[in-house]
């Protein structure tokens, strides 16, 4: 008897195990789509100071620009829907997803790049009371490490390794983040393979639309800095 179960239970194993095989390439293979979109405008990004972890409230046409986004947002379908857990994204997040009733989970891995000293002044206020530091912030490339703060290179990796996290986590999905400026160009970096050092040739525009796509292969850029929604609302590239 305990023969025949072995020899049946190893039958079932050769039957299904093409099954399982196909089932997790056929799995793996799923396309995840991701929406990039920036926080709305806030007062600080109005008078040029630079937030990191610091916060600021959205400005009134902050307020207008994601109110504009959670209208065009209302005909998409999406699977999951995340935020950065700062305020100004917090709130963006609010008004893009009231009018689909989505509510956003915060994800601390979408945070802003952490700017330590230099949090809260403008570039005057740096060059004025932190004049070093922000010469190295400037010229020094991405391993530089803002005292208090994170290297280019440190939160390049932890927002790459955020969309990767997400992806893997809801792979096949269509998911939408709210998050930063800075966090849009890390993943527009990495999507497209480029040097940290580069020079920033693309925009990163308040309460933008931007999506890439994960493949068995890669990611793909599918489109950048929409604004369309935005109509005769102007908006702010990150500084």
């Amino acid at each position: 008897l305990l023969f025949d179960i072995i020899m049946c239970l190893l039958f079932i194993k050769i039957i299904l195990t093409p099954f399982y095989f196909l089932f997790m390439k056929l799995h793996m293979s799923q396309n995840t789509s991701i929406t990039l979109i920036r926080h709305g405008e806030t007062e600080w990004n109005l008078c040029g100071r630079w937030q990191g972890h610091a916060d600021s409230p959205l400005s009134p046409r902050g307020v207008a620009q994601a109110e504009a986004l959670g209208q065009r947002m209302k005909g998409e379908k999406f699977d999951f829907f995340y935020s950065s857990d700062l305020g100004r994204a917090m709130h963006t997040s609010e008004l893009v997803g009231g009018p689909s009733g989505m509510v956003a989970e915060q994800y601390i891995g979408l945070r802003e790049r952490d700017l330590g000293v230099l949090e809260g002044m403008n570039t005057e206020e740096m060059k004025v009371s932190q004049p070093d530091i922000y010469s190295s912030f400037r010229n020094d490339g991405p391993d530089f490490q803002v005292p208090n703060g994170e290297s280019f290179r440190e939160f390049c990796l932890r927002c790459s390794g955020a969309i990767e996290e997400l992806a893997t986590r809801h792979s096949g999905g269509n998911i939408a983040l709210v998050t930063h400026g800075g966090v849009l160009g890390a993943i527009f970096r990495y999507v497209l393979n480029l040097p940290l050092d580069s020079d920033r040739n693309f925009v990163l525009l308040n309460c933008s639309i931007n999506r890439i796509e994960r493949v068995e292969a890669g990611w793909n850029l599918i489109s950048w800095g929409d604004v369309a929604h935005l109509k005769e609302l102007s908006t702010l590239d990150d500084g």
